[in-house]
Protein backbone atom coordinates (compact mmCIF):
# COMPACT_ATOMS: atom_id res chain seq x y z
CA UNK A 1 0.00 0.00 0.00
CA UNK A 2 0.90 3.31 -0.32
CA UNK A 3 1.50 6.00 2.26
CA UNK A 4 0.61 9.93 2.08
CA UNK A 5 2.20 12.37 3.96
CA UNK A 6 0.52 15.82 4.36
CA UNK A 7 2.42 18.98 5.64
CA UNK A 8 1.54 22.02 6.83
CA UNK A 9 -1.65 21.80 8.39
CA UNK A 10 -3.17 23.96 10.75
CA UNK A 11 -3.27 22.80 14.34
CA UNK A 12 -6.92 23.44 14.34
CA UNK A 13 -7.56 20.80 11.65
CA UNK A 14 -4.99 18.44 13.23
CA UNK A 15 -7.32 19.26 16.71
CA UNK A 16 -10.58 18.81 14.67
CA UNK A 17 -9.35 15.38 13.13
CA UNK A 18 -7.92 13.91 16.40
CA UNK A 19 -11.30 14.98 18.18
CA UNK A 20 -13.27 13.34 15.41
CA UNK A 21 -11.41 10.16 15.71
CA UNK A 22 -11.73 9.94 19.39
CA UNK A 23 -15.36 10.29 18.68
CA UNK A 24 -15.68 7.34 16.24
CA UNK A 25 -12.94 5.28 18.50
CA UNK A 26 -9.95 5.24 15.48
CA UNK A 27 -6.27 6.79 15.26
CA UNK A 28 -6.11 9.90 13.68
CA UNK A 29 -4.60 8.09 11.17
CA UNK A 30 -7.59 5.36 10.44
CA UNK A 31 -9.70 8.82 10.59
CA UNK A 32 -7.50 10.13 7.64
CA UNK A 33 -8.16 7.47 5.09
CA UNK A 34 -11.91 6.61 6.47
CA UNK A 35 -12.18 10.66 4.90
CA UNK A 36 -10.16 10.33 2.47
CA UNK A 37 -11.88 6.95 1.60
CA UNK A 38 -16.01 8.58 1.78
CA UNK A 39 -15.20 11.26 0.10
CA UNK A 40 -13.31 9.73 -3.21
CA UNK A 41 -15.71 6.95 -3.41
CA UNK A 42 -18.80 8.75 -3.38
CA UNK A 43 -17.71 10.71 -6.50
CA UNK A 44 -21.14 10.93 -9.33
CA UNK A 45 -21.29 8.98 -11.95
CA UNK A 46 -20.13 11.12 -14.69
CA UNK A 47 -23.32 10.93 -17.14
CA UNK A 48 -23.23 10.90 -20.97
CA UNK A 49 -24.93 13.95 -22.82
CA UNK A 50 -27.78 11.51 -24.01
CA UNK A 51 -28.59 10.60 -20.27
CA UNK A 52 -28.65 14.11 -19.39
CA UNK A 53 -31.02 14.86 -21.75
CA UNK A 54 -33.09 12.09 -21.14
CA UNK A 55 -33.62 13.05 -17.23
CA UNK A 56 -34.64 16.44 -18.36
CA UNK A 57 -38.50 17.33 -17.45
CA UNK A 58 -40.86 17.75 -20.37
CA UNK A 59 -42.30 21.39 -20.03
CA UNK A 60 -44.80 21.13 -23.04
CA UNK A 61 -44.18 21.44 -27.12
CA UNK A 62 -41.85 23.68 -28.59
CA UNK A 63 -44.79 26.21 -29.59
CA UNK A 64 -45.00 27.74 -25.98
CA UNK A 65 -41.60 29.06 -26.62
CA UNK A 66 -42.14 30.80 -29.65
CA UNK A 67 -41.68 34.50 -29.00
CA UNK A 68 -44.06 35.76 -32.02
Amino acid sequence: MSQLLVRDLDDEIVDSLKRLAAANGRSAEAEHREILRAHLTKQPKKRSFKEVLAAMPYFGDDELFDLR
